[in-house]
């Protein structure tokens, strides 16, 4: 038996379109799970994949005697990933406004979620 003043299961759904549209004016909450976020942005900027292109060449040219162009590359990959880690809530509602399937993902794998104000 559940109580009158209990929360509801289940949330509305709230489509991409009024998500989009009704979040500037505060009519909603966005509760972002702090230990999914970090990979599911990771994912889906393919922020390793780009600190490891950066990484590799850097140490490369480092090691073959050009620490001037090593140095800065592996800088910049370390960088990009450590922006991603620190601004990832930052970076998810970004997307998730913009992009509708971005909206939909972090909906469905539980990354985000938004709830009337």
């Amino acid at each position: 038996m559940s109580h009158p003043d209990a929360a509801p299961e289940t949330a509305d759904y709230i489509s991409f379109e009024e998500f989009r549209n009704g979040l500037p004016h505060g009519r909603f909450r966005v509760i972002v799970s702090p230990a999914l976020v970090v990979p599911f942005v990771s994912h889906l900027t393919h922020a390793t994949m780009l600190s490891i292109a950066l990484i590799g060449p850097g140490i490369a040219a480092a090691l073959a005697g050009y620490p001037w162009l090593g140095g800065p590359l592996v800088l910049a990959g370390i960088l990009v990933r450590w922006s991603v880690k620190t601004q990832a809530s930052r970076i998810l509602l970004h997307l998730a406004t913009r992009v509708p399937s971005v909206y939909e993902q972090a909906g469905e794998h539980g990354v985000m979620e938004v709830r009337r104000a």
